[in-house]
């Protein structure tokens, strides 16, 4: 986790390793974004997630706390790389389009049942 405190503005990039495709996890970090106010976006890619977020540190703390502890169930994290970006003053968080790489490969967990909580982040209340 980066070093400091304080409540200015940051942006980082947060790649996240592990079974974290196919559990409902970037509905979960796209929630997390926005009730704490923090914009980006989220996206799946070979290796895991890449999340850039962006909004005073503290909420960014808090937000990466929150990742790593209150994952969904069926989620594996195994890694957790935060860099510092440049600012870009993204009007909001949203979740993009998977990114396509080649000779890479990302844990996909087994079918199962969409589960109560992730229909819960699919039809806010």
């Amino acid at each position: 986790m980066l070093e400091g405190s304080g409540n200015s503005c940051r942006r980082w990039r947060v790649e996240v390793g592990g079974i974290v495709q196919g559990v409902g996890f970037r509905p979960f970090v796209y929630r997390l974004a926005t009730e704490r106010g923090l914009t980006g976006a989220v996206w799946n890619h070979p290796r895991g997630v890449s999340i850039e977020v962006e909004g005073p540190e503290e909420a960014l703390r808090d937000f990466l706390w929150t990742l790593r502890h209150q994952a969904p169930p069926l989620a594996v994290i195994e890694e957790v790389v935060v860099r510092e970006q440049p600012l870009r003053r993204d009007p909001t968080f949203c979740i993009r389009p998977s990114a396509e790489e080649e000779e890479h490969f990302t844990l996909i967990s087994p079918d199962v049942a969409t589960c109560a909580d992730c229909l819960g982040t699919l039809r806010p209340r």
